[in-house]
């Protein structure tokens, strides 16, 4: 009986001896596998970096020919870029935008005015419509009704811009000119109505994420204390989700400010140094796309469409600064108020 128990225990160590080389090299060839995965995706991620600072290099590469060649300084200096200048003899200084012309005038206040004023106006619609829309949806709508809600919301992000271009001219520069009497027929309300159509699925779809990733314990403490579900959602939810609503805006007005097919066909394109919201307007993206088409490759026109390119990311990126401070104050006093 010893025997052939002895017998039986050889037998199994025999066959299980080659199990541990098979196991070995399962085992190699998953972890080879998993760094050609991780390889792949580090390649990727640094493409993406790589192609990124190409870009910025290239755009800054020919705006800097605007201040390194001595016709271009001549033809586009500060001072004609930011000051008035004298556009006809008799007449008092002005900002103008006239880069073709026998005596260039590429003044960029007009531009500055027209993108403010459009992105101003779109934010003021897009802001409380996507904000306040998110918050139906993440708090108060009914389940069946938020899943009807949210993908039709962001389905407005799947439009193109010219066609949202073209309704703002067709439909909606007629409307409210029959409406409100408005001087010009494309103006900065009507490109700012139009551009708040496309950002308004942005700021929802973020601010709606950062509603629902709220604890769901602070919304029972708070109507533990007696607060009602509105007092809840404005007082605490909204609070709570502050940085992340935040980020939405600041992505909305980035889409904003950046837009350039709804401001192009929509604003007017005159470059009008005016406080009037119904004045025609002329943003610096619309410029670039009507202006970049016709330009003499290397002349100083050409370097100043790409130095208003620099313009905007430059005033991108410091919104985005500004903004991740404000974020990070704003986590620092919710997680001392939670300690």
């Amino acid at each position: 009986m010893d025997r052939q128990v002895a017998m039986q225990g050889q037998s199994l160590v025999e066959t299980a001896t080659p199990v541990a080389p098979r196991l070995s090299s399962v085992a190699r060839r998953r972890q080879i596998r998993e760094k050609l995965i991780a390889g792949f995706i580090t390649v990727m991620a640094f493409t993406g970096i790589a192609a990124l600072v190409l870009i910025l290099v290239f755009v800054a590469k020919e705006a800097l020919a605007l201040f390194l060649e001595e016709e271009a300084r001549k033809e586009a200096s500060l001072s004609k870029m930011f000051l008035p200048q004298v556009v006809r003899a008799g007449k008092p200084a002005a900002f103008v935008w006239q880069p073709v012309s026998s005596v260039p005038k590429v003044s960029m206040i007009p531009l500055f005015i027209g993108t403010l004023k459009t992105t101003l106006v779109s934010m003021v619609v897009a802001v409380p419509v996507g904000v306040a829309g998110a918050l139906f949806a993440a708090e108060f709508a009914p389940r069946k009704l938020r899943e009807v809600l949210k993908p039709t919301i962001e389905l407005l992000a799947g439009i193109p811009s010219v066609v949202l271009g073209f309704f703002a001219l067709m439909v909606l520069a007629s409307f409210m000119q029959e409406t409100f009497g408005l001087n010009s027929r494309l103006n900065a309300v009507v490109a700012g109505l139009g551009l708040s159509l496309a950002i308004v699925p942005v700021i929802f779809t973020v601010a709606e994420d950062a509603l629902t990733s709220v604890p769901r314990s602070y919304r029972e403490a708070s109507l533990a204390l007696g607060a009602t579900p509105w007092e809840t959602a404005w007082k605490v939810v909204l609070p709570a989700a502050a940085p992340g609503i935040l980020a939405a805006c600041v992505l909305g007005f980035g889409r904003a400010i950046g837009e350039t097919m709804i401001v192009l066909m929509a604003s007017g394109n005159a470059a009008i140094v005016s406080a009037s919201l119904s004045d025609s307007v002329r943003s610096m993206s619309a410029t670039i796309a009507a202006e970049m088409g016709e330009v003499v490759v290397g002349s100083p026109h050409y370097s100043l469409l790409f130095f208003i390119g620099v313009e905007l990311f430059l005033f991108t990126f410091i919104l985005n600064m500004l903004a991740n401070v404000w974020t990070r104050k704003v986590l620092k006093r919710l997680s001392g108020a939670g300690a």
